[in-house]
């Protein structure tokens, strides 16, 4: 032992894996079942999300960025315009480095690689499980939760939709595995736990709310003994903050400098600071609800339970001590059991903050990843089968046989409980309004796209072309060769077209489309074409608007086009201007855009980057975060202290 190593053995006489056992009949009998565990669940999911295939126009929205990086562009949905509208940096990479090397056509790359972490994520979950009860000497292993979360429909929905929900899956898949391992090692060696804190470090990047899993996986590794390390372990904790932090840290100051923002720009578009608590509680309930999923949580709940009392049966070489001290607990922290009460509790944060923010409009999306939480420590569940040798050679008690036996039934029946439930989950339709969206703006997002498109698997960019008014769109930008701006009539029944002002320069002065759905309209014309929505999430003008405090759950902000025709400089007097839209209003909308703070909102990702503006954002990205305007242009000239070109008559 290295002088100043902390000591790695400990008092529940754990053993490491290392050790070789010639294999029982029943050991190769239970590494079959394991096995053959895995493959059936790998197969269902991967043949449920496959005939489930499509590509949500959120999805899309991630392949603009990347079709931007691919043509040097950099990391923006606009070419010009420093905005990140991803919420998962990792996903945007992880596509375009499969994009760049693969070198075919995106939504074909989308869907190969967000199938392959999802089945993989299974795959981890279920090792990292077997390895937490033992693995498979003493026990059949048999696939539980794992059914549980593949018979749930938006598990299946969300496999190939182009959207991070695979690789978040993947990656808490990953991690669950590495620190079961690590926590069930006799030695840890410095090369896995470097590869463990690195993984867990990243998960600001996999998406921004998985950096509770990480961070308490970092905390829990911090404050656990320490392997031999020449050093000392006050030198390994210090490598181990900057192995994990590094990537993230880097980022985060490259983020602040070229976005200008400490976060992705979808959480200042849907405000994920703010509450929602009611809205929280149907978005719940609207999962939870229609396939009665507490049914499968209560009775794994109660499976795990009686399998982690049959496995504690067995007498160990050197029982627990007693007792509390510093010592003592920071031994317990590498244990399978810490690991589980990490990745409970994680998932229950998660939910608790999922239902402060309200959710999602997605039927089920933002509560996937906590589920796959809840159901790790039971993705598998241990078969024992009572061994009625341990009571005649004196190992066991009567009474500890037959509490083995009856954890036996109780985990059997749990089983089929599980089996049956999935059967029926498997084929429920929890919305049957496809085609509207009710009043609670949640919507499967999968059946709302099939039906309003006609395709059964809208996967390319095309086939949103028959989507109502994007192939118009597309036609207004070929009819109108001179460039204009977009807008979509209040009805939604065509487009106008806002004229550039003359001179109008040889070869046009650009398109700008106006409009929601962000992915469908952007994959759908070249880079040249400008692509903003009124709620914010490739236009920080309209993202640093308030909530709307009665607002769809996701969509709660809406920016006037009034100020739209002010910031492309369109021509703004009728009858030029769409006949909905009132001049005075637009003239306010030029005053209340000349706010110094907004100006300097505007520049902070419009301005060439250099060095100063790069200091400048990484400075001031905190302050522009918190910047809102009142998007009505007459309240926002009053807040900020503006004259108003049309100043109400006194009273």
């Amino acid at each position: 032992m290295v002088a100043g190593a902390e000591r790695t053995e400990y008092a529940d006489g754990r053993r490491g894996d290392e050790q070789a056992r010639p294999l029982t009949r029943f050991a190769r009998l239970s590494r079959t079942a394991f096995v053959g565990g895995i493959v059936l669940a790998v197969g269902l999911f991967a043949w449920g999300g496959w005939q489930r295939r499509w590509i949500a126009d959120d999805g899309l929205i991630v392949l603009r960025t990347v079709r931007n990086l691919l043509a040097g562009n950099g990391p923006v949905f606009n070419a010009g315009e420093r905005v990140e509208t991803n919420t998962s940096t990792a996903w945007t990479y992880t596509v375009w480095f499969f994009s760049w090397v693969s070198q075919a056509r995106l939504e074909y790359v989308v869907l190969t690689v967000a199938l392959s972490l999802s089945v993989a994520a299974v795959m981890f979950a279920m090792l990292g499980t077997g390895k937490l009860w033992g693995g498979t000497s003493s026990a059949l292993l048999l696939p539980a939760g794992v059914i549980a979360y593949i018979a749930v429909p938006p598990a299946r929905d969300y496999v190939t939709s182009g959207l991070e929900n695979c690789l978040v899956i993947c990656w808490i898949g990953l991690l669950w595995w590495l620190l079961i391992r690590w926590s069930r090692a006799e030695r840890v060696r410095l090369g896995a736990l470097f590869g463990l804190v690195f993984l867990a470090g990243l998960a600001p990047l996999i998406r921004p709310e998985m950096t509770v899993v990480g961070g308490l996986a970092l905390l829990l590794i911090f404050c656990s003994p320490m392997p031999a390390f020449r050093f000392g372990p006050v030198a390994l904790r210090v490598l181990i903050v900057a192995v994990a932090g590094l990537v993230p840290l880097m980022y985060q100051v490259w983020r602040m400098g070229y976005y200008g923002l400490p976060y992705p720009n979808t959480a200042v578009a849907k405000d994920a600071g703010g509450a929602k608590w009611g809205q929280g509680f149907i978005y719940l309930w609207d999962l939870v609800g229609p396939y009665f999923l507490w049914v499968p949580l209560l009775v794994l709940l109660v499976a795990g339970i009686a399998a982690a009392r049959v496995g504690r049966q067995a007498p160990t070489a050197t029982e627990p001590k007693q007792g509390w001290s510093v010592h003592r607990v920071r031994d317990r922290l590498r244990t399978p059991g810490a690991v589980v009460a990490l990745m409970l509790g994680s998932g229950l944060l998660l939910t608790v903050y999922a239902l402060r923010v309200g959710g999602d409009f997605m039927h089920g999306r933002m509560l996937l990843p906590q589920l796959f939480l809840l159901l790790l420590p039971v993705a598998v569940v241990p078969i024992r089968l009572p061994q009625l040798r341990k009571l005649r050679e004196g190992g066991w008690s009567f009474a500890a046989v037959r509490r083995a036996g009856l954890s036996f039934v109780v985990l059997v029946l749990a089983l089929g409980g599980t089996a049956v439930w999935a059967l029926c989950a498997a084929g429920t339709t929890a919305i049957k309004t496809g085609t509207k969206i009710n009043a609670s703006g949640i919507v499967d997002e999968r059946i709302y796209y099939v039906l309003n498109t006609g395709h059964d698997h809208p996967i390319l960019a095309e086939h949103y072309l028959d989507y109502a008014r994007i192939r118009p769109m597309v036609e207004a930008i070929r009819d109108n060769p001179n460039g204009g701006l977009l807008l979509n009539s209040p009805s939604f029944m065509f487009w106008y077209v806002a004229p550039p002002p003359l001179p109008i320069p040889e070869g046009g002065v650009g398109h700008t489309v106006y409009f929601l759905n962000l992915g469908m309209t952007s994959m759908n014309v070249p880079l040249d074409v400008r692509v903003l929505d009124p709620m914010g999430l490739a236009y920080p003008l309209a993202a640093h608007t308030d909530r709307l405090t009665d607002g769809r759950i996701g969509h709660d902000k809406s920016l006037y086009p009034d100020w739209v025709i002010v910031d492309t400089g369109m021509v703004d007097r009728k009858p030029w201007m769409p006949w909905y839209m009132d001049e005075k209003w637009v003239t306010q909308a030029r005053t209340a855009m000349s706010c110094p703070d907004t100006q300097a909102l505007l520049l902070s990702y419009r301005d060439p980057l250099d060095w100063d503006r790069f200091k400048h954002n990484l400075r001031n990205a905190l302050r522009f975060a918190s910047y809102r305007i009142d998007r009505v242009p007459k309240y926002e000239i009053q807040r900020c202290g503006l004259v108003d070109p049309f100043p109400e008559p006194p009273r």
